[in-house]
């Protein structure tokens, strides 16, 4: 069930109890970063999302193409928002898909982690109802789709709002009965998937409520809902995306931001260091031949990460030591865990860094990859 609201005229609530008004508390809010504050991978730089890929437009936030659709859109961070919010998620379509092929289809997602939700119970008698709500604005109007589904993909809940008003913030609750049936993860896999869909193929769709998907694909699109994909241009918004135990919705719980970010971190991190200063300093070699740091992640991570860096011979320049013609090689990393990556460079006759050098032995440092400086990222999302 869907309702729907304006802003008031003083601005500060929706005509259906959407109050805008700082609430700090635990984890009332399932979601993750859904006032799109977080933006770790673009800093605001738009992501374009092709076939059969999935793009990260904020932290938490996945724009996906699924089975190689023709149809095609950009995200980005946006500060389009109502009043209340300082960002929200823009996705807008750059080619339009008339018709999607029955297995294609195009969403934006949160998965949460089974242990963020695994208090509701799902998939016993005593399974809780959640309300969904969020804020949407679109340059198209129509009847548009949500659909839920477990780990498993055999489990989906079907529900359907209206955007009204084209190009003009709504916002929107749905109540959801919990599911007294099927598989919820309660580990640290994914929960409860959510997508916002954007438009699909028969084989992508669903009916409304709860019923099982014996097709096991992920499914994002209602009967009868309007195929946003299809009209190329067309724009979407979404912020204040809050998912909560109730029948109904409650104000937006704003956590602050180094908490919101925090949250985040535990699925991806990224840092980012100054141009022509060395991100990490050590006094000596670990041996003859390699030099290792260990680095700590800034939290416990859902599983071991896929990490990255910026690095690569072709960016980087490096000094000599004071004595003999030791230079580094690129830097790798290894033994990734939840806790910690050790990043290694190995002593050659290439160029590259990673490291300063400290005291007798010699200095390193980058010179700049693209005018960004150096990064390490670490990614364990869902």
């Amino acid at each position: 069930m869907a309702t729907y609201g304006q802003l008031n005229a003083d601005n500060l609530t929706s005509s259906t109890g959407g109050v805008i008004s700082p609430n700090i508390t635990s984890l009332r809010n399932r979601i993750i970063n859904g006032a799109m504050v977080i933006d770790q991978r673009n800093s605001g730089a738009s992501v374009a999302v092709t076939g059969n890929t999935g793009q990260m437009a904020v932290d938490r936030f996945l724009l996906t193409v699924f089975g190689s659709g023709t149809g095609r859109f950009t995200a980005q961070q946006s500060t389009t928002v109502p009043v209340g919010f300082y960002n929200s998620l823009s996705a807008t379509v750059t080619t339009a898909d008339s018709s999607p092929s029955s297995a294609y289809a195009y969403s934006i997602a949160q998965i949460i982690e089974g242990l963020n939700v695994l208090d509701l119970g799902w998939g016993t008698s005593n399974a809780s109802t959640v309300t969904l709500s969020f804020w949407v604005r679109s340059s198209v109007t129509g009847t548009f789709p949500i659909v839920i589904t477990n780990n498993n993909l055999d489990r989906t809940y079907g529900a359907t709002y209206t955007i009204n008003s084209a190009n003009t913030f709504q916002y929107i609750t749905i109540t959801i009965p919990g599911d007294t049936t099927g598989t919820w993860a309660k580990n640290n896999t994914a929960g409860i998937n959510i997508q916002f869909g954007l438009g699909g193929g028969s084989s992508r769709t669903v009916s409304t409520g709860w019923q099982a998907n014996a097709g096991a694909t992920t499914q994002t699109n209602v009967t009868g809902c309007t195929q946003l994909i299809a009209t190329n241009g067309a724009t979407f918004y979404l912020t204040g995306v809050q998912l909560e135990v109730g029948t109904q919705a409650t104000s937006f719980d704003y956590r602050p931001y180094t908490t919101e970010l925090q949250l985040c971190q535990r699925y991806y991190w990224k840092n980012i260091f100054t141009v022509g200063v060395g991100p990490y300093t050590v006094s000596s070699t670990s041996n003859g031949s390699n030099i290792g740091i260990y680095i700590p992640n800034p939290v416990y991570m859902r599983a071991s990460p896929t990490t990255a860096t910026s690095i690569s011979n072709s960016n980087y320049d490096s000094s000599g030591p004071t004595s003999g013609n030791w230079v580094l090689n690129q830097p790798y990393t290894q033994n990734a865990t939840k806790t910690g990556t050790v990043v290694v460079n190995s002593i050659g006759d290439a160029t590259g860094v990673f490291f300063s050098f400290t005291g007798a032995t010699f200095s390193v440092q980058p010179t700049g990859i693209n005018g960004n400086g150096v990064y390490i990222s670490a990614s364990s999302e869902l």
